[in-house]
């Protein structure tokens, strides 16, 4: 049976850190953050309700795939700070975190498949990038990666912009084109290589 199983809802640092295996010094730096919370003993010991575990669980597991602190602080201020939150507090979390674990899986994705490809950073140093970010043309969606950001194309998904992707060609000009078939006013088209003036008819 696990030394913990016995103990009261009331832990001590001590505890609490072999417990979660995070450090004391960590635990302290939790609290200043406002990230958990505790209360003094008669002795002013610090002591932490038992559901701290899970708080500090998803405070670590949450670090571990990059998202901030002060994003980390928002997510567990929805939950209540004077009963232990129960199951329908952290669905209530969890449905509100979804979207951000989606923009953060997103990003790890783009890391992991995109950056041997151009990633619209202005660096101009890979051999597509002169076919997909030409003089650095997506310096005027915004600054940074730009086909790393959340929300922008993936590299390669849509076509070239800039001189790259080709322009229409300009209509030809001198005397051949003064040549090309024009509109006659009936809707009929008449050449103007072949066609002839018409016949006059009786004496010049």
């Amino acid at each position: 049976m696990s030394q913990f199983a016995g103990l009261f809802d009331e832990w001590s640092v001590g505890q609490v850190a072999e417990r979660s295996g995070i450090s004391v010094s960590a635990l302290h730096f939790y609290e200043r953050e406002g990230l958990i919370e505790s209360t003094r003993s008669a002795g002013n010991q610090r002591r932490y309700q038992r559901e701290t575990l899970r708080r500090l669980a998803f405070i670590r597991a949450s670090q571990r795939v990059g998202i901030p602190l002060a994003a980390i602080k928002e997510a567990l201020d929805g939950l209540p700070r004077r009963r232990t939150p129960r199951e329908d507090d952290w669905a209530g979390l969890a449905a509100g975190w979804r979207d951000v674990l989606d923009d953060q899986i997103e990003q790890l994705v783009r890391l992991r498949d995109d950056l041997t490809d151009c990633i619209g950073c202005g660096c101009l140093s890979f051999q597509r990038c002169r076919l997909v970010n030409p003089a650095d043309v997506m310096a005027a969606e915004g600054p940074g990666p730009r086909r790393l950001l959340p929300g922008t194309p993936r590299p390669g998904s849509g076509p070239a912009s800039g001189p790259a992707s080709g322009t229409a060609s300009a209509p030809a000009s001198g005397p051949e084109s003064a040549l090309e078939s024009q509109p006659a006013p009936t809707g009929r088209r008449i050449d103007r290589r072949t066609t002839r003036p018409p016949r006059r008819s009786g004496s010049a």
